[in-house]
């Protein structure tokens, strides 16, 4: 059996024939060397090392060339890679433990529902939800956001009623709203954006008014790099009635979230950007109101009674979990969120602040580029991503050549965000985006090959 030290950050142990465990305090000090002294020298050696440094070598697809060159990642914003612990922990479970969950008194049935509703609380801790009842799993957060808009949407919207939104959300922020609307006659306004190309609150302020029933806005947007203050629009939008839908795909993995001080309605996130599997998110809902949400999907396991006539349905989270769920995603998901726990959430989002400050900095050395967002010296939180354009340049012939050419992979695109994109004036942009296993040398191999693709597509123009 291989060792349990298998990240730098451990997040599952093997331990058969015995149910896996969380390794011990003790044990995760450890690092994944055999000898003692390695172990404290190498710990010794770190310890002026970043971050980035320490925890990449748990990361294998980054250990790996592209075209001859060393791999520089950063399309982090896309999907986060994933560590060695929690591939382990994929491996394990269809090694070990796989069986259907809740349907079954078996000793494998009962092990993966273990794991199943053991990955359900690691989310609700992680993101200090009350109780663990009010986290849903769900394919991604695509779907969950669409499982809001049609379940209390279609059952609390009407003709008359306004959807709030800016326009600086992800499409899938958009598009169910937009599919609702059409449905009801609800009326969807966006907010724009200020000089410093943020969402402007102050026209936020202007627009909500007792018509509108739910506020649906990202936490940190995915183009900009900027954060909205949520919590004070949660209790701008509590005033009016309006419950407060979060899209937060692009904060829950890189800093601390906390539900219930937020004090949100609804939140999504998804597992594959937070180092997670894909196939995976979860949806969190004040218990109330998923209790008084009909089903999203019918079949097995949502239900309490199946009738010829009619059929009654379990109680959250039950209800909007149809069918087989993902559970070798949601073990998959639990060992990612010990990973990240043990870093530390708010040590991860420190280093990233560096390194958003850095790539910023970095990229304003480049002739004639604009960078969207706000810069760092604006009050408030810039994420470790940059979305930018070079005049003259087409961003995906910036892309291409600099993952040819040298192996930096960043994203090229609309980033699903078309409307933000005519709001900024332009139909796309090329986009860094970092996350805690990144570092500056890998910020200047990307500033370097950068300048260097630029100047040879100039050269054709």
């Amino acid at each position: 059996m291989p060792s349990s030290s298998l990240c730098h950050f451990p997040c599952y142990t093997p331990s058969p024939p015995s149910f896996s465990k969380l390794l011990s305090p003790l044990s995760r000090l450890k690092c994944a060397t055999s000898s003692r002294a390695a172990s404290a020298a190498s710990r010794v050696a770190k310890l002026s090392s970043s971050l980035g440094d320490i925890t990449r070598t748990d990361f294998p697809i980054l250990n790996q060339e592209i075209n001859g060159v060393k791999l520089v990642y950063l399309d982090n914003a896309a999907t986060s890679q994933k560590p060695s612990c929690v591939i382990k922990a994929l491996d394990e479970y269809y090694q070990l433990y796989n069986s259907n969950v809740h349907r079954g008194i078996h000793y494998l049935s009962s092990k993966a529902t273990d794991l199943y509703e053991g990955a359900r609380k690691k989310v609700a801790f992680f993101i200090n939800a009350p109780q663990s009842r009010e986290i849903v799993f769900t394919r991604n957060a695509t779907e969950a956001i669409n499982l809001v808009a049609h379940t209390w949407g279609l059952s609390n919207l009407k003709a008359g009623d306004e959807v709030l939104l800016t326009v600086a959300e992800h499409h899938s922020n958009i598009v169910p709203w937009q599919i609702v609307g059409q449905k009801t006659g609800v009326k969807l306004n966006y907010v724009g954006l200020t000089k410093d190309g943020v969402p402007d609150m102050e026209e936020f302020k202007q627009l909500l008014s007792e018509k509108t029933k739910i506020v649906a806005v990202h936490h940190v947007s995915n183009v900009l790099g900027s954060a909205l203050p949520i919590e004070e629009i949660v209790e701008l939008s509590h005033k009016y009635g309006a419950k407060v839908h979060v899209d937060a795909c692009q904060s829950v993995p890189h800093m601390p979230v906390d539900v219930q001080k937020l004090g949100v309605d609804f939140l999504v996130a998804s597992s594959h950007k937070m180092c997670g599997p894909t196939g995976i998110g979860f949806l969190y809902g004040k218990f109330d109101l998923l209790s008084s949400m009909p089903p999203f999907l019918g079949g097995g396991e949502m239900i309490s009674e199946v009738l010829k006539e009619y059929s009654t349905y379990a109680e959250p989270p039950s209800r909007f979990e149809a069918g087989t769920p993902a559970i070798g995603e949601a073990v998959g998901l639990g060992a990612a969120i010990d990973y990240l726990s043990q870093i530390g959430m708010h040590k991860i989002h420190e280093y990233e602040k560096e390194l958003a400050n850095y790539l910023y900095e970095r990229l304003l050395t480049v002739p004639s580029i604009h960078i969207y967002g706000p810069p760092p010296s604006v009050p408030g939180y810039r994420a470790p991503l940059c979305s930018f354009n070079i005049e003259g340049v087409h961003p995906t012939d910036i892309a291409t050549l600099i993952d040819d050419q040298h192996g930096v992979a960043i994203r090229s695109g609309h980033h699903c965000a078309q409307i933000l994109h005519r709001e900024l004036g332009v139909s796309s942009s090329a986009r860094a985006s970092l996350h805690f296993y990144n570092t500056q040398e890998e910020i200047d191999a990307f500033i370097h090959t950068l300048k260097d693709a630029i100047s040879f597509l100039k050269s054709y123009t």
